[in-house]
């Protein structure tokens, strides 16, 4: 079944740098760790695991060709992931990750010419045989961005929605982050527990509460059911959630968890 279907990602094709620290930051002189630069960039990330799942994924965003952008996209291809959104000279962004040893993160973000993509560059012909778009919420916070989400939206036969990040939501304002929601029409939305008690009730025939070494909740109309994590050593937590995003529009929560899993022990948001 999964051979069948076509995640779609709408978003940021970013410079990942990932930054693994041995200890705590020393202010004024050396910290040292371990340093991986690659593809990043939540959309980025789910058509990767999509693709590493054994999906057909299609990444649309605006992006750079400059060398960073060369390196990004190029590490996204060989993930098997088709690249379509239109293409300027320069500007690829880049989010430094910090990891910890505890496994916690801090993301530092230049979003570079993402957020520039407007609603008349979208070509209708990157939506063809989608069976899926996935929203990051960061897809939601920045226009003209996120009028060509919507447009997008607009056009494919299932939405999902990962609301992404506190920061973000917080930095907008709920309420209108909830009638971006309301107009993207999600028919399934992805939180942590952070990010669902901050935005609230948002209506989805499913969310699902990530709740990281304790699993999720999957809310379906009436009925809940909770899913424990698989066990891991957590070496990099980031992209969890976009591993996870990906395995659960593919098989669900039981593909989801083992995707997660499968990403934070090791380090880098890619497979």
């Amino acid at each position: 079944m999964t051979e069948a279907l076509r995640i779609c990602a709408l978003g940021d094709l970013l410079l990942d740098v990932i930054v693994r620290l041995r200890g705590p930051i020393a202010p004024d002189t050396d910290t040292y760790g371990s340093t991986r630069v690659g593809a990043g960039g939540q959309a980025a990330n789910v058509t990767a695991w999509a693709a590493a799942l054994g999906a057909s994924a299609r990444f649309l965003g605006k992006r750079a060709c400059d060398g960073a952008g060369r390196v990004a996209a190029e590490e996204l291809a060989r993930h098997g992931v088709e690249l379509r959104g239109p293409e300027v000279e320069s500007g690829t962004g880049t989010v430094v990750s910090l990891a910890t040893p505890d496994g916690r993160r801090s993301m530092l973000t230049d979003r570079g010419v993402a957020t520039s993509f407007a609603p008349e560059e979208l070509d209708p012909r990157w939506l063809e045989g989608c069976d899926w778009l996935h929203v990051p919420g960061y897809s939601l916070v920045s226009s003209p961005l996120a009028e060509t989400t919507l447009a997008a939206a607009a056009l494919a036969p299932r939405v999902s929605l990962d609301i992404s990040s506190t920061a973000a939501v917080s930095e907008l304002g709920v309420a209108r982050f909830r009638g971006l929601v309301a107009e993207l029409g999600p028919v399934l939305v992805l939180a942590t527990e952070e990010e669902a008690a901050l935005v609230g009730t948002i209506e989805a025939e499913t969310v699902i509460v990530k709740r990281g070494a304790r699993g999720c909740l999957v809310r379906q109309g009436d009925s809940e059911r909770a899913y424990g994590a698989r066990p891991a050593e957590v070496v990099d937590a980031t992209g969890a959630g976009d591993a996870f995003a990906a395995g659960f529009l593919l098989g669900g929560p039981e593909l989801a968890l083992e995707a997660a899993a499968r990403c934070v022990a090791r380090s880098g948001a890619m497979p």
